[in-house]
């Protein structure tokens, strides 16, 4: 209450007396019943504790820039009274509907030049309409004016504001027991009396421009409330195009409200550890000023200053929101009458203050790299705009520049990730010499990307100046979209136009890891679907995983290069690639020592954990080699075909099984027991040797394809 009171009457003040008269007081009023009702409703409502609500000085901006507007136009006064209420109830209904539909999320993450360059435009305002006041000029007088003016500036008010400026700087310096407003506004209200002893004048409340004057307007408290009750009345008088041209101020003063909200309420989540209710907050937000409209109060928001006083005083709930409440009540009852002796220069000095704080003269460093030039120059354009014409430009001029920014943020990164050739990247299928051979000298006749990021009209370009090139030389494009975000027609249109020509030449458009839900809820094969990019009997291809992919490819480029892959006629022993070239003779005692076995699709031949020492060779068929995780999920290792070995660690070192075995479809197997081998040892020990030189020289060719791939993976 002592930080937000002061405020809530400067703010008020700030408003109200350019509309001359008594409307000062009834500017300081508004505030304070403004402090009232949003303590009271919108804590109650927004549920984020410790939040202190309060009319705000983006409140102040816009409202004081509307009415002056106004003036421009000759509206009466009583009329811009009835629009500014209307205003405030507009802002609140917007701030209401705001949360409903859950926009409290796409608000508070707002880009940060456009907030920085909002708020500081609300504090060189701020500045603007105080300047003279401090100055002691007489009411409605613009900023250039009393510049050019001297005359007219008042000695007292200027040695009023310069102390209550001084003492709200650097009263922190001295102590952080009492709040610097309420130190600042002490030592003006100090000097003004004393400076009544050298001006008797200065003593007289009615005609004094120096002081609020009497909260009442001279009518025994019935000015304010009867003026309400008129205003209320007039609203059936007001014409649909007044209420069009309320559209922006209202949803300028809402956005303003609520980022001002949201950004306190963030920074609270990070001093408490807690996590606030972005619309549940805005909601309540939006009660409390319509509340507060519907009293004559002004609007406001979450405000950082008297959040912080509070947290570090120690509350720890919302009940403090409608404490405070409560006590402006109170101390409005109870010291009315000592409010109209405030000095008008002490509440501008402390709202000039307020407003100095509020520029962000940390962007000055982005003129330091060419990386943040441009964040510096949404900045000065928000800034420029709303001082040159107003807040209601500068908001369109915001969203603009914030759809700017998206999409810049979009196109400057690369949407390419990685970009590999199959003779690069392989499957985890464990391939014969002869097909790594065809791999390593064709596989370049297929292209992976891994793309990134936001598939859209920004960065379609991008990605098809990548593939552009490749298109004329390679057959297969192999596009791993697992980490794409989002994708729009733009880009679909593109990816049509790059299947098309991939059919020309009989290739092949392949995507793997389609997101099943993006950011948005989106499924994106669903949306392909639905777009017609995928279709039956295309040439398009889709598969869940990139290994699944690439494995389809090395098959198809294997079996163009007419090679016996497809071939699924049963092996003989010495038809194994790791025993050609052997004798006969030593084929017929090592193939003695083996065991046939037939397993069915599907079936397992071993899981991790297993006691087992066998070495088994694949006659026909296919073999995955998995890692279990838990019940529900399991890493593929590699897949061993037709001619190959696996199982050979434990075979080797009598260990248990470190990983699942199952047969990908019907497979036929030699199986050679670690008992019949060590016999064989001893009767045929060079053929021993050789069978375990043959182990050995396929394991560390796999090793040297893993290690190639690794190096793909690097570059």
């Amino acid at each position: 209450m002592l930080v937000a009171l002061p405020a809530a009457i400067a703010f008020g003040v700030t408003i109200f007396a350019a509309l001359g008269g008594t409307y000062a007081a009834y500017g300081a009023l508004a505030g304070i019943l403004g402090a009232a009702a949003l303590g009271l409703v919108a804590s109650a409502l927004g549920g984020t504790n410790r939040l202190i609500t309060a009319p705000c000085a983006p409140a102040a901006a816009v409202l004081s820039a509307f009415a002056i507007e106004q003036i421009q136009r000759g509206t009466p006064a009583e009329s811009i009274l009835l629009l500014l209420t209307v205003l405030g109830l507009a802002a609140g209904l917007l701030q209401l509907l705001f949360g409903l539909l859950g926009l409290g999320r796409l608000i508070k993450y707002m880009p940060y030049p456009v907030v920085s360059g909002y708020l500081s435009a609300v504090g060189f305002i701020i500045i603007g309409s105080q300047l003279p006041k401090l100055l002691g000029t007489p009411n409605g007088l613009s900023l250039w004016r009393a510049l050019i003016t001297p005359e007219q500036w008042q000695w007292q008010g200027i040695v009023v504001g310069a102390v209550t400026a001084l003492v709200m700087v650097f009263a922190q310096r001295v102590t952080k027991l009492v709040p610097a407003a309420i130190l600042a506004l002490l030592a003006g209200v100090l000097t003004y009396f004393g400076l009544s002893i050298f001006d008797a004048n200065l003593m007289q409340l009615a005609g004094n421009t120096l002081v609020v004057g009497s909260l009442d307007g001279g009518s025994g408290g019935l000015g304010f409330v009867d003026g309400l009750l008129e205003r209320w009345n007039g609203v059936r008088q007001l014409s649909v195009a007044q209420l069009s041209n309320m559209i922006m101020p209202a949803l300028t003063l809402a956005v303003l409200l609520s980022i001002d909200t949201l950004k306190t309420c963030v920074v609270l989540d990070a001093l408490t550890r807690s996590r606030h209710n972005s619309n549940r907050e805005l909601v309540g937000q939006g009660m409390g000023n319509m509340a507060s409209s519907l009293i004559g109060g002004l609007p406001g928001a979450g405000t950082m200053g008297a959040t912080l006083v509070n947290m570090s005083s120690g509350a720890q709930t919302k009940l403090s929101g409608l404490i405070e409440g409560v006590l402006v009540l109170v101390a409005f009852l109870a010291l009315g009458s000592l409010i109209a002796w405030v000095p008008v220069a002490a509440l501008a000095a402390i709202l000039t203050v307020i407003g100095v704080r509020m520029i962000d003269r940390t962007c000055l460093h982005f003129l330091k790299s060419r990386s943040t030039i441009l964040d510096f120059a949404v900045i000065a354009a928000v800034v420029g705009v709303a001082l040159l014409f107003s807040l209601i430009a500068a908001s369109a001029v915001g969203i603009g520049l914030a759809i700017l920014l998206f999409i810049r943020e979009q196109i400057g990164g690369n949407v390419v990730r990685r970009k590999s050739y199959g003779n690069q990247t392989f499957s985890k299928c464990v391939r014969l010499h002869a097909e790594r051979d065809i791999l390593e000298k064709h596989g370049d006749s297929a292209v992976i990307y891994e793309l990134q990021g936001s598939l859209f009209f920004g960065t379609t370009d991008q990605l098809y100046s990548a593939l552009e090139s490749e298109l004329k030389s390679r057959k297969y494009v192999i596009l791993d979209m697992r980490r794409v975000q989002s994708v729009d027609v733009t880009a679909t249109h593109m990816l049509e136009q790059v299947k098309s020509r991939l059919a020309e030449q009989q290739g092949f458009l392949i995507f793997s890891r389609l997101p099943s839900k993006l950011p948005s809820g989106q499924d994106m094969q669903e949306y392909f679907d639905t777009v017609g990019l995928v279709q039956s009997q295309s040439q398009v291809k889709v598969f869940g995983d990139l290994d699944e992919a690439l494995e389809w490819v090395e098959d198809r480029i294997i079996s163009e290069a007419t090679l016996s892959y497809v071939d699924e006629s049963l092996l003989d022993l010495h038809e194994i690639a790791i025993f050609e070239g052997r004798k006969a003779e030593t084929m017929a005692a090592l193939e003695a020592c083996m065991e046939k076995r037939r397993v069915k699709k599907g079936e397992t031949i071993f899981v991790s954990g297993d006691s087992g020492d066998e070495l088994f060779l694949i006659r026909r068929g296919a073999v995955r080699i998995v890692l279990p995780l838990n019940d529900r999920q399991n890493i593929h290792l590699s897949t061993f075909g037709r001619g190959n070995f696996f199982g050979e660690m434990a075979f080797l070192d009598g260990a248990s099984r470190s990983a699942d075995a199952m047969a990908h479809n019907d497979v036929e197997l030699f199986v050679l027991p670690r008992k019949n081998f060590d016999k064989l040892a001893t009767e045929h020990k060079v053929l021993a040797l050789n069978l375990l030189e043959g182990i050995a020289s396929e394991l560390a060719t796999r090793l040297r394809y893993a290690n190639a791939q690794m190096r793909s993976l690097e570059t």
